[in-house]
C-alpha cells in the first residue's frame, strides 16, 4: 500500500501589492486553506499543512480546557482575519481568543479593529518560517499575548508598554500554569489519540487547580 505523503507548507511572497489587492485576494480565496499576511505592500500566501492544523487545533483545545476548568468567559475568534487598513497590516492567527474582552465582542459576528479590541490571545504555529515578521504585525494590532509553537518549543510573548513583545516565563491569562508541562502535553500528540490526550490534559489542569486551592 502506498504511503500517504502530507505536503509541507508552501509560501509565496508577492511584493508591491496594494491594500485593495490584499483584500481582493482574501475575498477570492474565501474559506480556502490559505493564510494571508500583509505588511505595508508585501503580501504572503501560505498553504496550511495537516501538521500545522493539528498543532493549532490541539493547542486551541488546551486553551478551551483551561478556560472551562477556570469557569472563565471565553470567545473563540478562530482564524478570523485581523487587519487595519490605516496601518496597511493584516493576518490570520492560527487560533485566537477573547478572554478579558469577551463581553465586548459577545454579540459581534464581524470585528473592526479600529473600534473593537483585538483578541486577548493569539496562537501562532511557526513550523516553517514566514517571510514576513508576523510578530511585528501582531504588535501593531495590539494583541496583548501570543503563544508561539515551532513543533518543539512553546514560548509566550507579552506586549510591553513600548508595544514590543517580550518573552515571558508564564501567561498573563493563566499565570499558574507551568508552560513546560503544557509543552510536554503538546509533544505527546503522536503517541496517543487526541481524545485521550485532552482527557489527560484536563485531569492535569484540575490537579494544578486543586493544589492552589486553600486548605
Amino acid at each position: 500500500m502506498a504511503t500517504l505523503e502530507i505536503p509541507r507548507e508552501q509560501r509565496f511572497l508577492v511584493r508591491n501589492r496594494s491594500w485593495s489587492d490584499y483584500r481582493a485576494f482574501a475575498e477570492a480565496l474565501g474559506e480556502a486553506h490559505v493564510r494571508l499576511t500583509y505588511d505595508r505592500g508585501n503580501l504572503e500566501l501560505m498553504t496550511l499543512s495537516l501538521g500545522q492544523e493539528r498543532w493549532s487545533g490541539l493547542l486551541g483545545r488546551f486553551v478551551e480546557v483551561i478556560t472551562e476548568e477556570l469557569n472563565l468567559p471565553c470567545q473563540s475568534a478562530g482564524s478570523t482575519t485581523l487587519n487595519r487598513e490605516d496601518m496597511e497590516r493584516g493576518l490570520e492567527a492560527d487560533r485566537s481568543y477573547y478572554l478579558e474582552h469577551e463581553a465586548a465582542v459577545r454579540d459581534k459576528d464581524e470585528i473592526d479593529l479600529t473600534v473593537d479590541p483585538p483578541p486577548d490571545l493569539a496562537l501562532e504555529i511557526d513550523v516553517s518560517r514566514s517571510s514576513l515578521s508576523r510578530m511585528d504585525i501582531y504588535a501593531a494590532l495590539r494583541v496583548p499575548e501570543v503563544w508561539r509553537f515551532d513543533g518543539e518549543t512553546l514560548l509566550v510573548y507579552r506586549l510591553d508598554e513600548n508595544s514590543q513583545y517580550a518573552e515571558s516565563t508564564h501567561s498573563s491569562h493563566f499565570p499558574f500554569l507551568p508552560l513546560a508541562e503544557v509543552q510536554a502535553f503538546l509533544l505527546r500528540r503522536n503517541s496517543m489519540d487526541e481524545t485521550s490526550l485532552i482527557k489527560a490534559f484536563r485531569q492535569w489542569v484540575r490537579q494544578v487547580l486543586a493544589s492552589r486551592a486553600p486548605n
